[in-house]
């Protein structure tokens, strides 16, 4: 496996010394993709989805060693140079130099979260030689688990500090999340976020905290002291634009006269909104609002980008540029579908545009760089999105209803595998009859 210090940013595999016995056999090939079932059609926010060029790229992580393959141009490199959006990687795990042909593919940043660590440490034994030494030291079953995850955040870091220097502090960061227990707690969650920050010390990491209500204020708290933030769970536009006042008044309330080494992003979930609003909508039965699935979650995001647009201009917000600040970038998550009747890359090809982030799981990446299409499409036909929110407003949809229930499940699954994780470090200690119950 190649040296986490000693890499750096490079088009290929090749050039980073990474021999064909480092390749696992069990990674996926995108090609076979192409012959992939047929869709069904859905409803689309006037996308049309077209096949391009097919590409081959590694982009599972592996379970045992490192690995590296050759990889050529991709959309992922035309949809930043083209378009001013970075394809980001929505998930990590070891080791992390799988990494390195994602980056060579165009990948920009990674995200992560309890349930992408709750699935690699519980299904892998690349932590346990680590996980063994921390016990032994004395380390309890929850310190133990954020030495396994802090690791892995640094590790990361470092693979795409080249980015993050390059892009001077815009683009090649890594997310990791403070404990979901405390999504409630506004003073606990600025506390787990300065102590983050301190024990991950790279300057490319993001840490994330939640868009609860009690969390928004420890998001401005957590600005001002300088520490750069992705803004999680975030389900409406309401809590949206709460989130980007969070934010402007943590850069005004910080007292630095040099903004531009602190930024943000406001990461908007997709896909599981039309998965709520969709059961709304079957439950009322009526052709209009059957006619409307599949259309809740695009029109949402792309009201989402024009607030973003109205709330960083005018006065306060060149205010803060004269002082070096980076507007807080729209990241679109949640960007699989769930509905396989829907098209593939429904929740990545409508929501391009400058200035924002798509981090993507295996599935939305494949299917992107297989036939994704790169244009610009986030506020190419706003008045029908305004138009289809408008519409199931009136049959009864409750935005607010839908923001709340959703940020409760999203808090609460995270809960669960945060939980559930450490349960599996303690029966993991256990089965190496290291301590006891």
């Amino acid at each position: 496996m190649a040296t986490i210090s000693k890499l750096a940013f490079a088009p290929s595999s090749s050039s980073l010394g990474l021999r064909s016995s480092d390749l696992s056999p069990s990674l996926v090939d995108l090609r076979s993709l192409a012959s992939g079932g047929n869709r069904s059609s859905a409803p689309t926010l006037s996308v049309e989805i077209r096949r391009s060029e097919r590409r081959s790229l590694t982009v599972r992580c592996s379970q045992v060693s490192g690995n590296g393959a050759q990889v050529k141009r991709t959309t992922l490199h035309d949809l930043y140079e083209l378009q001013g959006q970075s394809p980001w990687y929505d998930n990590l795990c070891r080791p992390v130099t799988d990494l390195l042909p994602l980056i060579a593919s165009g990948v920009r940043g990674v995200t992560s979260n309890p349930a992408i660590f709750q699935k690699a440490i519980s299904s892998s034994s690349a932590y346990n030689d680590q996980f063994k030494e921390l016990i032994q030291e004395g380390k309890d079953i929850e310190a133990a688990y954020w030495e396994l995850v802090i690791k892995d955040i640094q590790d990361a870091c470092k693979l795409f500090e080249p980015i993050y220097d390059q892009t001077d502090a815009a683009d090649g960061y890594v997310s990791v999340e403070v404990s979901p227990r405390l999504a409630d707690d506004t003073k606990g969650t600025v506390e787990a976020a300065k102590w983050l920050h301190k024990v991950v010390n790279r300057p490319n990491v993001y840490i994330k905290i939640p868009a609860t209500a009690e969390c928004v204020p420890s998001i401005k708290e957590v600005i001002s002291n300088g520490i750069s933030v992705n803004v999680t769970l975030i389900f409406s536009l309401a809590r949206y634009e709460a989130v980007i006042d969070a934010y402007l008044d943590g850069l005004e309330a910080s007292g630095l006269s040099d903004l531009s080494r602190v930024t943000s992003v406001a990461s908007f979930f997709v896909s599981r909104v039309d998965t709520l609003v969709d059961k709304m909508l079957e439950k009322i039965g009526s052709p209009e609002a059957l006619n409307l699935r599949g259309k809740a979650a695009v029109a949402q995001a792309v009201l989402a980008y024009k607030l973003y647009q109205q709330k960083f201009s005018g006065p306060r917000w060149e205010a803060l540029v004269k002082k070096g600040a980076k507007k807080q970038r729209l990241l679109w998550a949640s960007t699989s579908v769930k509905n396989q009747a829907y098209p593939d890359t429904l929740y990545v090809d409508p929501l391009i545009g400058p200035d924002t982030v798509s981090t993507m799981p295996d599935q939305a990446l494949q299917a992107f760089i297989d036939h994704g299409t790169v244009s610009r499409t986030i506020d190419s036909n706003v008045s029908e999105a305004e138009g289809i929110y408008s519409a199931l407003e009136k049959l009864g949809i409750d935005w607010g209803e839908v923001g709340t229930v959703l940020e409760v499940e999203g808090v609460d699954s995270f809960k669960k595998s945060f939980d559930s994780l450490l349960v599996t470090l303690q029966e993991k200690a256990n089965s190496l009859k290291l301590v006891s119950l």
